[in-house]
């Protein structure tokens, strides 16, 4: 198989694409903005199924009037610790630069508080809003639901989404832990740029169309995923929906696949958010007590945190290789 043809691209210039192709297709200054700050922030962490590659569903949805390009996201307070913000048909980036700041000064004040995003399309990964909560001190818990992709352990057909579930814990003066992960085995993204790629998944990552295991991501696609972990991940999987959906009064994932109009993009859905603030409800000496948790994990050989890798992407302000044939692809949309 020949190599992957790749181009060096600044972060700057992948902001810049992102934002002129956002506010060509219909979006106005700050959805354009908080898109494209979106999508630089993946391609800068290593996220590549959430950073350009998701360029083409967006506008799909845009142009499909789906998808509302000027939403204003409107947010409501009724009890100090839930909040909920109403995206308006927009995507979700905008709505979560209002509404996580409200969230984080409510479990501040209360301890523990909740935000549901609803009226919303998420698109993206989920680390982005577990770690602003993080960074001021919050742990924080975000998952939201999709259409069905992945068969319920025992089952071969698709009832459950990829659906997502984050997690934050805050480190003072340290990189916060993040950790970021589908409850299928693979995220539907890292199959669709294995097919795209013609390089196999590993075995067990979904069931062809003939409802067979295999390692064939075109094949997958025609097919099912699988949840990770058998009937652990199929559990988490449920219980993502039921947050997710039925605590956010939100479309379950089975409910989306009715009422999306399949243009590219994601379905309209919601999102759960959960912060705790660890000084009030842990008390004092958290901090001490989790580090100390986290030396002895750390002393351990081979253990490496999850996110420490996106974070160690990060630290590089240098340009990226990309994909030439997705970048001529996004470039062909200005």
């Amino acid at each position: 198989m020949p190599p992957i043809e790749t181009e060096e691209i600044s972060l700057d210039e992948i902001y810049q694409l992102a934002f002129k192709v956002f506010s060509s297709h219909g979006c106005d200054t700050d959805n354009a903005t908080a898109l494209a700050r979106t999508v630089t922030n993946a391609e800068r962490d290593g996220s590549l199924s959430h950073g350009l590659f998701r360029i083409p569903g967006y506008l799909a949805s845009l142009k499909s009037g789906k998808v509302n390009g000027d939403a204003q996201p409107k947010i409501e307070q009724n009890l100090d610790s839930v909040i909920t913000v109403d995206g308006n048909l927009g995507y979700a980036p905008l709505s979560h630069e209002k509404g996580l700041p409200v969230l984080a000064d409510a479990a501040k004040r209360s301890g523990i508080a909740v935000m549901r995003l609803i009226n919303s399309f998420h698109f993206a990964a989920l680390w982005p809003e577990t770690e602003f909560l993080a960074e001021r001190g919050l742990s924080g818990i975000a998952c939201t639901v999709y259409k069905p992709a992945v068969a319920p352990a025992g089952a071969s057909k698709a009832f459950f989404g990829t659906n997502p579930i984050s997690f934050s814990w805050p480190r003072p003066n340290k990189t916060p832990l993040v950790f970021d992960m589908a409850t299928s085995t693979l995220a539907m993204g890292d199959v669709q740029i294995a097919a795209r790629e013609g390089h196999p998944v590993p075995h067990g990552t979904g069931l062809g169309p003939d409802g067979k295991p295999s390692d064939d991501p075109a094949e997958i696609l025609k097919g099912v995923l699988l949840p990770f972990g058998g009937y652990k991940g199929s559990a988490i999987s449920l219980m993502v929906e039921l947050l997710a959906a039925g605590m956010t009064g939100e479309s379950f994932s089975y409910e989306a696949e009715k009422t999306d109009n399949n243009d590219g993009g994601p379905p309209k859905g919601g999102e759960l958010i959960l912060a705790i603030n660890p000084e009030l409800v842990a008390g004092k000496g958290w901090t001490d007590h989790s580090e100390d948790f986290f030396s002895h994990l750390k002393a351990i050989d081979g253990v490496r945190l999850p996110g420490e890798r996106r974070h160690k992407n990060r630290l590089d302000k240098g340009p990226r290789q990309v994909n030439k044939d997705l970048l001529s692809k996004v470039r062909s949309f200005l």
